[in-house]
Protein backbone atom coordinates (compact mmCIF):
# COMPACT_ATOMS: atom_id res chain seq x y z
CA UNK A 1 0.00 0.00 0.00
CA UNK A 2 1.22 3.16 -0.78
CA UNK A 3 0.92 6.13 1.79
CA UNK A 4 -0.66 9.38 1.68
CA UNK A 5 1.97 12.26 3.46
CA UNK A 6 0.32 15.60 2.96
CA UNK A 7 2.54 18.40 2.71
CA UNK A 8 1.27 21.70 4.84
CA UNK A 9 3.64 24.31 3.77
CA UNK A 10 0.93 25.72 1.26
CA UNK A 11 -1.47 26.34 4.25
CA UNK A 12 1.34 28.23 6.17
CA UNK A 13 1.90 30.38 3.37
CA UNK A 14 -1.53 31.57 3.56
CA UNK A 15 -0.98 32.62 6.73
CA UNK A 16 2.32 34.09 6.48
CA UNK A 17 0.97 36.56 3.80
CA UNK A 18 -1.71 38.38 6.48
CA UNK A 19 0.37 37.22 9.62
CA UNK A 20 -1.32 35.93 12.64
CA UNK A 21 -2.64 32.24 12.54
CA UNK A 22 -5.32 32.20 10.08
CA UNK A 23 -5.44 29.15 8.30
CA UNK A 24 -4.28 27.38 11.61
CA UNK A 25 -1.31 25.58 10.47
CA UNK A 26 -1.38 22.95 13.76
CA UNK A 27 -5.02 22.44 13.35
CA UNK A 28 -4.84 21.66 9.65
CA UNK A 29 -2.12 18.87 10.97
CA UNK A 30 -4.48 17.23 13.02
CA UNK A 31 -7.71 17.62 10.02
CA UNK A 32 -5.19 16.00 7.33
CA UNK A 33 -4.70 13.35 9.92
CA UNK A 34 -8.23 12.94 11.02
CA UNK A 35 -9.83 12.86 7.44
CA UNK A 36 -7.39 10.22 6.47
CA UNK A 37 -3.58 11.19 5.53
CA UNK A 38 -0.99 8.85 6.81
CA UNK A 39 1.67 11.46 7.43
CA UNK A 40 2.43 14.86 7.73
CA UNK A 41 5.52 16.62 5.95
CA UNK A 42 7.00 19.76 6.43
CA UNK A 43 9.67 21.71 4.51
CA UNK A 44 11.11 24.88 6.82
CA UNK A 45 13.55 26.77 4.86
CA UNK A 46 16.01 29.17 6.59
CA UNK A 47 13.74 32.80 5.27
CA UNK A 48 10.72 30.81 7.07
CA UNK A 49 8.57 31.89 4.78
CA UNK A 50 6.08 28.95 4.65
CA UNK A 51 6.50 26.75 7.43
CA UNK A 52 8.73 28.18 10.22
CA UNK A 53 11.08 26.31 12.83
CA UNK A 54 8.59 26.71 15.67
CA UNK A 55 5.60 25.90 13.71
CA UNK A 56 7.80 22.15 13.42
CA UNK A 57 8.15 22.45 17.15
CA UNK A 58 4.34 22.88 17.88
CA UNK A 59 3.35 20.38 15.33
CA UNK A 60 5.56 17.10 16.28
CA UNK A 61 3.94 16.15 19.48
CA UNK A 62 0.12 16.41 17.58
CA UNK A 63 1.50 13.92 15.07
CA UNK A 64 -0.61 10.39 15.55
CA UNK A 65 1.17 9.51 12.21
CA UNK A 66 4.42 9.90 10.55
CA UNK A 67 6.11 13.05 10.71
CA UNK A 68 8.61 13.69 8.02
CA UNK A 69 10.42 16.79 7.26
CA UNK A 70 12.04 17.98 4.11
CA UNK A 71 14.92 20.38 3.93
CA UNK A 72 18.46 21.63 3.13
CA UNK A 73 20.81 19.50 5.86
CA UNK A 74 22.44 22.86 6.79
CA UNK A 75 23.54 22.96 10.32
CA UNK A 76 20.63 24.82 11.71
CA UNK A 77 18.30 22.35 9.99
CA UNK A 78 20.19 19.14 11.53
CA UNK A 79 19.89 21.18 14.80
CA UNK A 80 15.98 21.09 14.71
CA UNK A 81 15.74 17.16 13.22
CA UNK A 82 17.88 16.29 16.23
CA UNK A 83 15.68 18.26 18.32
CA UNK A 84 12.26 17.19 17.03
CA UNK A 85 12.84 13.77 16.19
CA UNK A 86 10.58 12.86 13.35
CA UNK A 87 9.84 9.74 11.71
CA UNK A 88 11.38 10.30 8.11
CA UNK A 89 14.28 13.32 6.76
CA UNK A 90 13.80 14.13 2.93
CA UNK A 91 17.05 15.44 2.31
CA UNK A 92 16.75 17.87 -0.47
CA UNK A 93 19.65 19.94 -2.29
CA UNK A 94 17.81 23.01 -2.81
CA UNK A 95 19.69 26.31 -2.11
CA UNK A 96 18.18 28.87 0.54
CA UNK A 97 16.52 31.09 -2.55
CA UNK A 98 14.81 27.94 -4.16
CA UNK A 99 11.19 29.03 -4.92
CA UNK A 100 10.70 25.18 -4.93
CA UNK A 101 12.60 21.89 -4.96
CA UNK A 102 13.63 21.74 -8.92
CA UNK A 103 16.47 18.58 -9.21
CA UNK A 104 17.49 16.16 -7.30
CA UNK A 105 20.74 15.38 -5.70
CA UNK A 106 23.65 14.50 -7.35
CA UNK A 107 24.69 11.22 -5.44
CA UNK A 108 27.56 10.58 -6.87
CA UNK A 109 29.61 13.99 -6.29
CA UNK A 110 27.89 15.01 -3.09
CA UNK A 111 28.56 10.60 -1.78
CA UNK A 112 30.97 12.16 0.89
CA UNK A 113 28.51 14.76 2.49
CA UNK A 114 25.65 12.76 2.15
CA UNK A 115 27.45 10.16 3.66
CA UNK A 116 28.45 11.78 6.51
CA UNK A 117 25.02 13.80 7.19
CA UNK A 118 22.84 10.24 6.91
CA UNK A 119 25.10 8.72 9.31
CA UNK A 120 24.47 11.22 12.03
CA UNK A 121 20.51 10.65 11.44
CA UNK A 122 21.09 7.24 11.89
CA UNK A 123 22.65 7.26 15.08
CA UNK A 124 19.51 9.26 16.08
CA UNK A 125 17.23 6.76 15.14
CA UNK A 126 16.11 8.93 12.28
CA UNK A 127 14.57 7.03 9.05
CA UNK A 128 16.58 9.23 5.86
CA UNK A 129 15.41 9.48 2.41
CA UNK A 130 17.43 11.24 -0.93
CA UNK A 131 15.57 13.39 -3.16
CA UNK A 132 17.07 12.05 -6.06
CA UNK A 133 16.16 12.09 -9.97
CA UNK A 134 15.09 9.02 -11.94
CA UNK A 135 18.48 8.03 -12.70
CA UNK A 136 19.23 4.36 -12.05
CA UNK A 137 23.22 5.10 -12.09
CA UNK A 138 22.30 8.16 -9.20
CA UNK A 139 20.31 5.46 -7.01
CA UNK A 140 22.97 3.13 -6.84
CA UNK A 141 25.62 6.01 -5.33
CA UNK A 142 22.87 6.81 -3.14
CA UNK A 143 23.27 3.60 -1.46
CA UNK A 144 26.38 3.80 -0.99
CA UNK A 145 25.54 6.80 1.47
CA UNK A 146 23.68 4.41 3.88
CA UNK A 147 20.06 6.07 3.22
CA UNK A 148 17.04 4.06 3.75
CA UNK A 149 14.86 5.34 0.89
CA UNK A 150 14.92 7.80 -2.09
CA UNK A 151 12.10 9.59 -3.12
CA UNK A 152 11.65 9.94 -7.09
CA UNK A 153 11.42 14.01 -8.04
CA UNK A 154 8.19 13.63 -10.30
CA UNK A 155 8.13 16.66 -11.94
CA UNK A 156 9.31 15.78 -15.22
CA UNK A 157 6.68 12.91 -15.16
CA UNK A 158 3.95 15.68 -14.35
CA UNK A 159 5.25 17.54 -17.38
CA UNK A 160 5.15 14.65 -19.42
CA UNK A 161 2.40 13.16 -18.64
CA UNK A 162 -0.23 14.98 -20.58
CA UNK A 163 0.92 14.28 -23.78
CA UNK A 164 2.23 10.84 -23.47
CA UNK A 165 1.92 8.81 -20.29
CA UNK A 166 3.67 5.77 -21.03
CA UNK A 167 6.42 7.62 -22.28
CA UNK A 168 6.63 10.18 -19.04
CA UNK A 169 6.76 7.62 -16.56
CA UNK A 170 9.49 4.85 -18.09
CA UNK A 171 12.35 6.04 -16.49
CA UNK A 172 10.78 6.87 -13.71
CA UNK A 173 9.83 2.57 -13.80
CA UNK A 174 13.68 2.04 -14.34
CA UNK A 175 15.27 3.97 -11.58
CA UNK A 176 12.31 2.48 -9.65
CA UNK A 177 13.57 -1.08 -10.19
CA UNK A 178 17.00 -0.45 -9.54
CA UNK A 179 15.88 0.71 -5.46
CA UNK A 180 14.24 -1.77 -5.24
CA UNK A 181 16.76 -4.23 -6.66
CA UNK A 182 19.36 -2.91 -4.61
CA UNK A 183 17.24 -2.82 -1.46
CA UNK A 184 16.32 0.71 -0.84
CA UNK A 185 12.93 1.90 0.13
CA UNK A 186 11.14 4.01 -2.38
CA UNK A 187 9.47 7.54 -2.12
CA UNK A 188 7.94 9.94 -4.81
CA UNK A 189 6.64 13.77 -4.55
CA UNK A 190 6.61 16.78 -6.68
CA UNK A 191 3.68 18.00 -8.93
CA UNK A 192 1.97 15.01 -8.33
CA UNK A 193 -1.97 15.00 -8.52
CA UNK A 194 -5.56 14.22 -8.98
CA UNK A 195 -4.65 13.75 -12.89
CA UNK A 196 -1.58 12.14 -12.82
CA UNK A 197 -1.33 9.91 -9.14
CA UNK A 198 -2.98 6.77 -10.36
CA UNK A 199 -1.39 6.58 -13.81
CA UNK A 200 1.94 6.83 -11.77
CA UNK A 201 1.52 4.21 -8.36
CA UNK A 202 -0.33 1.75 -11.37
CA UNK A 203 3.15 2.07 -12.66
CA UNK A 204 5.18 1.11 -9.53
CA UNK A 205 2.84 0.05 -7.26
CA UNK A 206 6.02 -0.74 -4.77
CA UNK A 207 6.00 2.87 -3.42
CA UNK A 208 6.11 3.14 -0.17
CA UNK A 209 4.87 6.97 0.24
CA UNK A 210 4.10 9.67 -1.69
CA UNK A 211 4.29 13.46 -0.35
CA UNK A 212 1.80 15.73 -2.01
CA UNK A 213 1.23 19.79 -0.84
CA UNK A 214 1.11 22.12 -3.90
CA UNK A 215 -1.39 20.25 -5.60
CA UNK A 216 -3.64 19.13 -2.70
CA UNK A 217 -3.81 22.18 -0.75
CA UNK A 218 -4.86 23.82 -4.01
CA UNK A 219 -7.56 21.61 -4.75
CA UNK A 220 -8.75 21.53 -1.13
CA UNK A 221 -10.00 25.00 -2.39
CA UNK A 222 -12.69 23.92 -4.65
CA UNK A 223 -13.51 20.47 -3.12
CA UNK A 224 -12.78 21.07 0.63
CA UNK A 225 -9.92 19.28 2.46
CA UNK A 226 -11.93 16.09 3.99
CA UNK A 227 -13.23 15.44 0.39
CA UNK A 228 -9.66 15.95 -1.23
CA UNK A 229 -8.00 13.81 0.89
CA UNK A 230 -10.05 11.25 0.16
CA UNK A 231 -9.82 11.94 -3.30
CA UNK A 232 -6.37 11.27 -2.85
CA UNK A 233 -6.83 8.45 -1.25
CA UNK A 234 -8.70 6.85 -3.97
CA UNK A 235 -6.55 7.48 -6.48
CA UNK A 236 -3.82 5.23 -4.17
CA UNK A 237 -6.54 2.62 -4.14
CA UNK A 238 -7.11 3.00 -0.54
CA UNK A 239 -10.30 5.23 0.50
Amino acid sequence: MTRLSVNINKIATIRNARGGDIPNVLNAAIDCQHFGAHGITVHPRPDERHIKYNDVRDIRPLITTEFNIEGYPSESFMELVFEVKPHQVTLVPDPPDAITSNAGWDTKTNKDFLTKVIRRFREAGIRTSIFIDANPELIKHAKDTGTDRVELYTEPYAIGYGSNPAKAVDPFVKAAEEARQIGLGLNAGHDLSLENLNFFIASIPWIEEVSIGHALISDALYYGLENTIQMYLRKLNIA
